[in-house]
């Protein structure tokens, strides 16, 4: 099947209506889109609690189980050993910073030491403990009311007897704190005058696009919560359109700096730091965190020491002067220099995503060592096998491709291309070899149409092409069956739900690689993927994920080549794990090889197409996940 350069527009539009009335769900196949017929199985029902408040229910629990305060607080803080305690630690305002300082010696900062409680004191003060729906830890300090009355919380409060001797040390924390505080404010202030209305016109301005290109995220900034994220949004995203009143950064751009608040001015200038020193990708980096210039110091210095590590050859990243906004962009600019020269070499970049407060951290992998050379070798024996290629490593399979790539656009095995059977077999391959529930591959049906289009410039078409322009391989384990009750029905549905929503990753990436005609400015896409990634609990907020069991992924993006133009996440491979253990280092380095291996045959396929040969991927609709899968 072609897909056209203009879907439904050359087809009869009775026709095209009448398929759009059909499902396109597997088992429901030429029925009525929301039909349900009285033999076929239900879908698998999602409770409206499951995932991300049911782990905070989880949480509290054990936190009002604990033994003592010290064992609960640590609960609280890895949302029952689900995240480092790091990034809960850095979510705090300045007050309950001090007091857990105080009250339980847990702090961020490497150089604070703890304080000790002695025991059996008199209580001055009875505070309290609580988690809110966002989950972040809340405390009663002095100076605030009861908990009750500030947030949602899951449940509710822990009371905690203070003695006046932490009274007295929780006034000496909170000085130093508020005092670190306000100098970073007047730092922040200092340096939006000096940029001027202009210079801050395109600050406010380069953000805006950023929370519209940036998946969701959450940062704070003393009490203030600042997100692009579902209902609680206030910031530009998927509900708040650039320019909405309700938008921070848009309302900003008519106040008076002298009228900005604090959290205001802090967020502004700490999220520029964090954008110049990575581009948008190291937003999320802060996900979850407040934003002051002693916490972006912290995430900046982190990065410094990693690059540093990973390339000892070249001049050393010099730390900051100082925590100061000048000192600290310095340091921004610099590290985004040296990650472009780490990019550019054999130094692999990659992310942990902890999934229940979407939080990222950049690592940089260590060497390839037995077990990803074992992984790579069993899938390279398994492709030589079913494919016209040979190879012990991924290299050699890719040299002999490029050897003779001619097969990529004649039928082979059940497939009407090779290019087809390559995709299947190497994700087939994946889902065995990496011991994976279900693995898959996406990328674009018809590479004559993107060729077409590039050539003639017509950048508004390739905009409005849709879902369907796009396909994702999945191939799930035969276990897997067992998280969907042993059915082969569901387990079809469940995959292609997957690919249908990889399909959208496709379209939501494809755009943003080319020229920012209005058209494509206008059209919904985020910045694509470029570094590959680990993510532990992902079942948490998506309720995609949460219907599939996306529980531990890898993910590596790719980039292909088409005429001569590189496209960023054009495809990418992903390995998910339902239960069990966690996949690790070595599997992401084996796993971005394999990714690597697709995207290569993709960019010589649209060589091939380039130079006059028809590639048309047409298999991996959702009629073949059943038959595959169902049948």
């Amino acid at each position: 099947m072609t897909i056209p350069t203009e879907p439904d527009r050359t087809l009869d539009r009775r026709a095209a209506m009448a398929k759009a009335r059909q499902s396109r769900r597997p088992s429901r196949l030429g029925s009525a889109a929301g039909a349900t017929r009285a033999t076929e199985e239900p879908g698998r029902p999602t409770e409206k609690d499951a995932g991300f408040p049911a782990l905070l229910r989880q949480t509290w629990q054990q936190a009002v189980d604990a033994p003592d305060l010290g064992t609960a607080v640590d609960t609280l803080l890895t949302l029952a050993g689900h995240v480092p305690a790091d990034i809960q630690l850095r979510a705090l305002p300045v007050e309950a910073e001090a007091a857990l300082k105080v009250l339980v010696g847990r702090n961020w900062r490497k150089d604070d030491r703890a304080t000790d409680r002695p025991e059996g004191a008199s209580t001055a003060f009875l505070g309290e403990l609580g988690l809110d729906r966002s989950g972040r830890i809340l405390v009663r300090v002095p100076s605030k009311g009861p908990l009750s009355g500030e947030a949602e919380l899951v449940d509710g409060v822990l009371r905690v007897p203070w003695s006046a001797e932490d009274l007295a040390d929780y006034q000496v924390e909170l000085a130093l704190a508020a005092d670190r505080w306000y100098a970073s404010v007047r730092d922040c202030r200092n340096w939006l005058l000096a940029a001027g209305a202009e210079g801050r016109r395109e600050v406010l301005e380069q953000l805006t696009e950023a929370a519209l290109r940036t998946a969701p995220f959450v940062l704070y900034a003393g009490e203030r919560r600042y997100t692009n994220f579902r209902d609680q949004n206030n910031l530009t995203g998927k509900t708040l359109r650039p320019g909405h009143p309700d938008c921070v950064l848009s309302s900003l751009r008519t106040i008076p700096l002298e009228l900005w608040a604090d959290s205001d001015v802090l967020f502004v200038v700490c999220l520029t730091l964090l954008v110049r020193s990575a581009g948008y990708a190291r937003i999320e980096e802060a996900n979850g965190t407040q934003l002051t210039l002693d916490h972006v110091a912290l995430l900046l210095e982190r990065t410094r020491t990693a690059y540093n590590t990973a390339a000892p050859e070249l001049p050393a990243v010099p730390p900051p002067a100082a925590h100061s906004v000048l000192a600290l962009g310095e340091l921004a600019d610099a590290l985004a220099a040296r990650r472009r020269e780490l990019r550019g070499s054999s130094v692999q970049l990659y992310r942990e995503i902890y999934g229940p407060l979407m939080h990222k951290i950049e690592r940089v992998a260590g060497p390839v060592k037995d077990d990803a050379a074992r992984l790579e070798a069993a899938l390279c024996a398994r492709l030589s096998e079913r494919l016209p290629v040979s190879g012990a490593t991924f290299a050699e399979l890719s040299a002999a491709l490029e050897g003779s790539p001619g097969w990529l656009a004649e039928p082979h095995g059940d497939f009407g291309s090779g290019l087809e059977s390559l995709v299947y077999e190497t994700v087939a391959a994946a889902t065995a070899v990496f011991d994976a529930d279900f693995a898959m591959s996406r990328g674009m049906r018809s590479l004559p149409a993107l060729i077409e289009a590039l050539r003639a410039e017509a950048y508004p078409t390739i905009a409005e092409w849709e879902i369907p322009h796009f396909f994702c391989c999945v191939v799930p384990s035969e276990e897997s069956k067992r998280f969907f009750d042993g059915s082969a029905s569901r387990l079809a549905d469940t995959a292609w739900a997957i690919s249908s929503r990889m399909q959208y990753n496709s379209w939501h990436f494809l755009v943003a690689n080319l020229p920012k005609v209005p058209e494509i400015a206008a059209r919904d896409h985020f910045v694509p993927p470029a570094i590959p990634d680990l993510a532990y609990y992902s079942d948490q907020h998506h309720n995609g994920h949460l219907a599939a069991r996306v529980r531990f992924t890898v993910r590596s993006p790719q980039a292909v080549e088409v005429l001569g133009r590189r496209f960023d996440g054009f495809m990418d491979l992903r390995l998910l794990r339902c239960e069990g253990l966690p996949f690790d280092e070595q599997d992401l380095l084996a796993a971005d090889r394999t990714s690597a291996f697709i995207a290569g045959a993709t960019s010589l396929a649209a060589a091939l197409v380039a130079g006059g040969t028809d590639i048309e991927v047409t298999a991996f609709d959702s009629r073949w996940h059943w038959a595959t899968i169902a049948e």
